[in-house]
């Protein structure tokens, strides 16, 4: 029995882990990597085993940096099953495909601007491609314990990350030996205002726990709730639109409610709420439809009606309708896709409002380095879109305390409920992060604690 760490090792993106037990090899999840165009450019790569050779994937949630790679996989030949909890089974038709169109725009925009009487790129993946992959995933529930092979038996905890997140809870049994390992995947932030809690094991042989805020303390949600209040109160005195690039699983969702939970004493009545993103608007009607996997006080709104609405919503449902928001001088809260500006609407929003002053770019999210995101948060005074450069004259607000994602007091409470503090391999996050918590939770815990390698196995 043994690991292989393949992805988001010293890095936030691009989760892929895979275990062999017996003659079985399955995947934990096979993620894009997202960041510079030369990072992404890696994408394309040959995998570092023969996808046929794969038996089984499974996927702990359906961000694209967890799952993105899962249509190239199927492409170049993997036939067995992805087994994801049904939440993130629907989730994930919406996002491969979405990701397997915007694959398809980028080669077509290389090819008719940079690659005249050379031979075509082609994408990375199809739409057509990402049915083919979502045709092999098995939907499964919370807490239901599966053989999905002779020796290897499965079980999902909800991470209260986003909508389906999981805990990946993994045994694997070869001859007399028996291993369990526990993938955190992406665990969410106590007290998200729709998910639960993320859930707590007590048992396991090696821990493989993201990092993505190993450094960092979480503000509180009220004074988060209280910034958000206040950006947008003083934005009505002074005109001008707010754009706001949203993930569109979980962030969007979550910003929806808050508006609506906050309406009227967040001014949102002066404002028209542009939601730009077909995706999002697909999104949201998964997080309605699963109401029952959520907290308490949203299942209560659930259960009686549309969780996610607005009086003063408007959706996108053409081009033309995206195109017409960009004639709107002042007054609109401009909700679009992608999360770090990397693609998607959003570029075309920034691009016709990043250069007037009484505008505001409001950054919701984890900005992954290289982006175009991470560049307004780090202060850029000047981001390309589109291959033109644009003077950022809006004002530029991080939000910090909505990442979905546990803070360093999360992942240590998290992990303290394991008996006897098993081994520790560290992933998902930035070296800075990485090593903090490394030196942590070795102090804390006298556990053994490591950051994972790319291409390292570790024998079980």
């Amino acid at each position: 029995m043994d690991i292989t760490f393949l992805g988001a090792t010293r890095e936030v993106t691009g989760s892929c882990a895979l275990i062999h037990c017996g003659k079985y090899k399955i995947l934990v999840d096979c993620g894009l990597l997202q960041g510079s165009r030369e990072f992404e450019s890696h994408n394309a790569d040959q995998f570092a085993f023969s996808p046929s050779d794969i038996d089984a994937v499974v996927l702990s949630h359906a961000h694209i940096d967890h799952s993105g790679r899962l249509p190239l996989l199927v492409k170049r030949g993997f036939r067995g099953p992805i087994y994801a909890q049904e939440a993130t089974a629907d989730l994930c038709e919406i996002m491969l495909v979405d990701s397997g169109f915007l694959a398809e725009r980028q080669a077509e925009w290389e090819n008719r601007k940079h690659r005249k009487n050379k031979e075509p790129i082609e994408p990375l993946y199809t739409q057509q491609d990402a049915l083919d992959a979502h045709s092999q995933f098995e939907g499964l529930k919370y807490n239901e314990q599966v053989e999905i092979l002779p020796g290897i038996t499965i079980n999902l905890h909800d991470a209260g990350h986003i909508l389906g997140s999981a805990v990946v809870d993994v045994t694997l049994q070869e001859g007399d030996k028996t291993r369990r390992l526990v993938f955190s995947g992406d665990l969410g932030h106590t007290g998200d205002p729709i998910l639960r809690e993320p859930t707590a094991l007590s048992h396991a042989d090696l821990v493989i726990m993201e990092s993505t805020y190993g450094d960092r303390l979480h503000r509180s949600w009220d004074d988060t709730w209280t910034e958000v209040g206040e950006i947008l109160s003083q934005s009505v005195a002074r005109k001008g639109n707010i754009i706001i690039p949203a993930f569109t699983v979980g962030r969007t969702q979550e910003l929806l409610l808050m508006f609506k939970t906050h309406f009227k004493d967040w001014g949102l009545d002066h404002w028209e709420v542009f939601l730009d993103s077909p995706m999002a608007k697909e999104a949201t009607r998964v997080y309605e439809k699963h109401w029952r996997l959520q907290n308490k006080k949203v299942r209560a709104l659930g259960s009686s009606g549309p969780v996610f609405d607005l009086p003063n919503l408007h959706i996108s449902e053409s081009v033309d309708d995206s195109m017409g928001i960009n004639r709107i001088k002042s007054g609109a809260i401009i909700i679009a896709g992608s999360g770090m500006c990397t693609g998607g609407r959003i570029r075309h929003h920034l691009r016709y409002n990043i250069g007037r002053k009484g505008n505001k770019i409001m950054i919701v999210g984890f900005q992954a380095r290289g982006t175009t995101g991470r560049m307004l948060v780090d202060g850029a005074s000047k981001i390309k879109l589109f291959g033109d450069e644009y003077t950022v004259n809006a004002s530029v607000h991080t939000v910090g305390g909505l990442s979905a994602h546990a803070d360093h007091q999360g992942l240590i409470n998290w992990y303290n409920h394991f008996d006897k503090h098993p081994p520790i391999k560290l992933v998902h996050g930035e070296e800075t992060a990485m090593d903090f918590l490394q030196t942590e939770m070795k102090q804390r815990f006298k556990a053994d604690v490591s950051i994972a390698e790319r291409g390292e196995t570790l024998r079980l």
